[in-house]
């Protein structure tokens, strides 16, 4: 356990930022995860599902989640699997 002020602050503020962390990245994956097994199974897919997944994807690698170019190899696969179906 921490004796210093700081440090008890820092173990606060460590805690809550692994929860929002957390909570960004699986709702991030949980997205991407619907999307490629509705793609697959042959579902129809939406550009309002492809925005949302962007729309989480540049919020996680805002927030420090994943970095930036990770985000962009994510949102990259999963558009050439929307245009794919799409054809």
């Amino acid at each position: 356990m921490p004796i210093i002020k700081s440090a008890k602050k820092a173990m606060r503020r460590s805690v809550v930022l692994n929860k929002r962390n957390t909570e960004f990245k699986l709702r991030m994956k949980m997205a991407i995860k619907k999307f490629i097994k509705a793609t697959i199974k042959g579902e129809p897919t939406t550009q309002e599902e492809l925005t949302l997944i962007y729309k989480y994807v540049d919020k996680c690698a805002k927030v420090g989640v994943i970095k930036k170019k990770t985000a962009a190899r994510k949102k990259s696969r999963v558009a050439r699997l929307f245009t794919a179906k799409k054809d």
